[in-house]
């Protein structure tokens, strides 16, 4: 019988699926619980703005027509939202698939790609499956990107590096000065990553990133999975120089962006007023979750996304009594973090609900 590990590609021996937060429904399953609350992928707890659930309707009627692979109609409405040419847009399937696509383009084996330890798993799982070297920084005193270890990590075979701002799962920030300081020292072929899926919780505090930031290989990823509430949609898109997307645009599967999803990004950026309002909702339920966990003792730092972190010493045991209780967090063991949850913020009821429970199941821990 062939053992098919043998004829796998090295790297494959050192890759694992990604573990998504577990399903509502999983849970159910497992403990036969009749209702469960999900806080555990930092999804958008009002749902979707009802135009782009209208417009994703609409878009079913016609699914036996294949996608605009270009996907034309979108590119336009990102490139006029951000005051660009639409050559400097790049759709994807999620961010993931579009930053899985920028490694894949740039880095190789015998080249280095740079990222936190506890920065997003996908630059580790995306850098290994490329055959590059993985260059691990540590985080700095605040728990977020060390930019000066970063820099200091550079080398000449360095091709890619990840920064994610704010970052998931530390929730931390960086300034546009910080990062531009960075940029300033960072060679000009070397392709750098700014992953800012969380960008809306933050627009009005950080400011525009794609008008203020500068370097030939500066790639800006988001995406329209949290504020726009399009998770199950799976779309996002980077911003960069137009000469770096034409050659990742090379690696893009055809039709990698569905009908469905297409429709629904455009409508979801023009519904600039349903967002706005989500996000406010969002900012003021984490300062009530992180002022409750502060009062038990619990709030590992404050978090600039749509999550709050919970430290406990009992972290997994206590996880474990939630989900008894129907309420699923995300352990952060394998980000090197194993006294920490990260959990989203849900709605008010939710949140409301989650609090409740967690009183009650950590008093003896």
């Amino acid at each position: 019988m062939t053992d098919w590990s043998d004829r796998c590609v090295p790297q494959a021996a050192r890759l694992h699926p990604y573990i998504p937060g577990k399903p509502v429904s999983q849970l159910l399953r497992e403990t036969g619980l009749t209702e469960a609350v999900k806080l555990a992928s930092n999804e958008n707890a009002d749902g979707m703005p009802p135009a782009a659930l209208h417009a994703m309707q609409r878009a079913c009627c016609e699914l036996n027509r294949y996608p605009d692979g270009d996907a034309r109609a979108l590119k336009e409405a990102l490139a006029d939202y951000h005051g660009c040419g639409i050559e400097h847009i790049l759709p994807g399937n999620g961010s993931n698939e579009v930053l899985e696509l920028l490694i894949r383009c740039f880095a190789g084996v015998g080249d280095e790609v740079i990222y936190s330890r506890r920065g997003f798993v996908v630059y580790a799982l995306a850098t290994t499956a490329a055959g590059a070297q993985a260059v691990v920084t540590e985080e700095d005193a605040s728990m977020g990107h060390d930019l000066a270890a970063m820099q200091a990590a550079i080398t000449p075979r360095t091709k890619v590096i990840c920064i994610a701002n704010p970052n998931n799962p530390t929730g931390t920030l960086l300034s546009l000065s910080q990062l531009q300081a960075f940029l300033d020292q960072v060679p000009p072929d070397v392709v750098v990553i700014l992953d800012e899926a969380y960008h809306e919780y933050v627009r009005h505090q950080l400011g525009d990133t794609l008008t203020v930031l500068h370097h030939p290989g500066l790639v800006v990823t988001r995406t329209f999975s949290k504020a726009y509430g399009l998770a199950g949609a799976r779309i996002g898109y980077a911003v960069a120089d137009a000469r770096l997307l034409a050659c990742v645009n090379r690696f893009r599967e055809p039709f990698n962006v569905n009908s469905i999803a297409q429709a629904g990004a455009i409508a979801a950026l023009q519904s600039s007023a349903w967002v706005e309002a989500h996000v406010q909702r969002t900012l003021a339920e984490r300062q009530r979750l992180e002022a409750a966990l502060a009062k038990q003792h619990m709030l590992a730092w404050p978090s600039h996304g749509n999550f709050v972190l919970l430290r406990h010493h009992q972290a997994l045991t206590l996880h474990a009594r939630l989900e008894q209780h129907g309420i699923i967090t995300r352990p952060q063991a394998a980000c090197h973090m194993p006294d920490i949850l990260r959990v989203s913020v849900g709605s008010k009821t939710e949140n409301t609900h989650f609090l409740e429970v967690l009183a009650a199941v950590s008093g003896d821990l």
